[in-house]
């Protein structure tokens, strides 16, 4: 594994197995910028980098036995999540909760000057008020996460991720709006962001560090982020 320069920075990615933390694993191997990749994952990601350390940790209910390769890290990028509807309330909130709140808590007591960067969603509601589960759950996390101690922390909260490349859909209503994507997007641009796009200022925000405190990154906030580094996006 590469040994990062003084300018460069080390990257955690939490979901990289994921659709918008491979992006962010892809992008941060290619950034310049970026010394070294670590990969907290559940299961092997079947490819080899000299930036990228990978780390195979099943249990993210407990993430102590993580805190030696959670030191001395400069940002992290945690995308890991689950579909509402593809496990039950009791394991959404566990996921989506739970295991954010112990993953930063290791990684604070680690590195407790990192960035942090979290994928969570349009809609997520910090005042815990929300009918829907998926809401109140993100918002829950995203509190946990501005009350952590870290100096910078990005809440991103994307409406429709376009997947960009070919996937099996996780429900019909992912797969409805896959194919009027075309269409939606022209009509409603603020409502959509491509996967790559999405990963690409997860991890540009993260390792730039130019705020500190917690910012919330709507939608709109995301695309115009990528306008500023990709203008032809799009």
């Amino acid at each position: 594994m590469n040994v990062p320069t003084a300018s460069q920075k080390r990257l955690v990615i939490v979901g990289a197995t994921g659709m918008v933390g491979g992006y962010a694993l892809r992008y941060s191997l290619e950034r310049a910028t970026v010394g070294s990749v670590t990969a907290i994952v559940r299961r092997k990601l079947g490819i080899s980098h000299p930036k990228l350390q990978e780390v195979l940790h099943r249990d993210f209910a407990d993430c102590s036995s993580l805190s030696q390769v959670l030191s001395g890290q400069d940002a992290a990028v945690f995308c890991l999540g689950a579909y509402t509807g593809a496990v039950s309330d009791a394991e959404l909130r566990r996921i989506t909760v739970d295991y954010t709140i112990e993953f930063a808590r290791v990684l604070h007591g680690s590195s407790p000057n990192a960035a942090f960067s979290f994928l969570s969603g349009s809609g997520a509601d910090p005042t815990g008020r929300s009918r829907i589960p998926f809401a109140r759950y993100k918002g829950e996390a995203e509190n946990a996460l501005l009350a952590a101690g870290f100096p910078s922390v990005y809440l991103f909260r994307p409406a429709y991720i376009y997947p960009v490349e070919p996937r099996k859909e996780p429900n019909f209503s992912y797969r409805l709006l896959r194919a009027i994507y075309p269409a939606f997007q022209l009509l409603f641009p603020n409502q959509v962001i491509r996967a790559d796009d999405l990963a690409r200022a997860m991890v540009d925000v993260s390792i730039q560090g130019t705020e500190r405190g917690g910012r919330v990154l709507e939608n709109r906030d995301i695309r115009a982020m990528v306008k500023r580094i990709r203008p032809s996006t799009e």
